[in-house]
């Protein structure tokens, strides 16, 4: 089964179902086609091994994000890219397994799995412009950076991040901080590493990777607008037309009062035009 197809069959299983560091490596295939996925999966497996045996016979919370700091970033040596942070490897699963190193989803994603491994009920966060991961705890959620060798963030500092992504205009300057730090789905958390990749081919040049990359994102959120929209962008550029008008027609029908409506409704009526196809 191509892998893309297996994607999209795990992609439509309820999302507690999805395992997430399969569909991490299934997504990485796309650029390695020869890749041992259960290879990867029992790397995982070995390394969450690593953190239980240097468990006390009966610990607590405390103990199991220590130990899990103390032996993923510290004898594993993970760490966060600060060169070549857009390096596509950093993207890939299995490259941020074998060569200890990638960006905060990815880290996230290799935290997430083995903390989940050693009973640490973690979840992903989609916090704009750098991905974090939170423990609930009781009385409210631990938030860590893995990016940061799971250093916890306190009230104050996501207050100081949320402050300057609205001073970017990343979000708006009233979205409140609970609202950045809602648990993000497994679904969510593949589409947001796949946004990372695409945009980083898109920057340079790639625009035939960027284009499957983006079909890989539509097999994961086949109805989502914005990337209907991103994908007919790239279509346009590629010059297949007749593809870019589906798109950016799929994507008015399902946002006819997007901000950019407009843009793209006159970004079809100029390729319709150069198609020559009457509706």
């Amino acid at each position: 089964m191509p892998p893309i197809e297996r994607l999209k069959r795990i992609a439509r299983r309820p999302d507690c179902e999805i395992n997430l560091a399969e569909a991490a490596l299934i997504v990485a295939s796309q650029a390695y086609p020869e890749i041992d996925i259960e290879h990867y999966l029992r790397r995982l497996d070995e390394l969450a091994d690593g953190v239980r045996g240097h468990l006390p016979a009966s610990p607590n919370t405390a103990d199991r994000v220590f130990t899990l700091n103390r032996i993923l970033f510290e004898e594993e040596g993970f760490y966060g890219v600060e060169d070549d942070y857009y390096d596509p490897r950093n993207s890939f699963l299995n490259e941020v397994l074998d060569r200890r190193c990638g960006i905060p989803i990815t880290l996230s994603i290799v935290y997430l799995e083995i903390g989940r491994r050693i009973g640490l009920p973690l979840e992903g966060v989609s916090f704009p412009g750098h991905f974090l991961v939170k423990l609930p705890v009781q009385g409210g959620d631990i938030v860590l950076d893995p990016f940061s060798g799971g250093v916890s963030l306190s009230e104050a500092e996501l207050e100081q991040r949320r402050e300057w992504i609205s001073s970017e205009g990343s979000v708006p300057s009233a979205a409140p901080l609970g609202a950045l730090l809602r648990a993000a789905r497994n679904r969510d958390i593949l589409a947001r590493m796949l946004r990372n990749l695409k945009g980083i081919y898109y920057q340079t040049g790639a625009l035939e990777k960027a284009l499957e990359v983006s079909n890989w994102i539509l097999a994961i959120t086949p109805d989502e607008a914005a990337e209907l929209r991103d994908r007919g962008l790239i279509l346009a550029q590629l010059e297949c037309a007749a593809a870019a008008c589906e798109d950016f027609e799929h994507y008015l029908r399902l946002a006819p009062q997007a901000e950019d409506a407009d843009r793209i409704r006159e970004r079809l009526i100029d390729l319709v035009g150069s198609t020559g196809r009457l509706h």
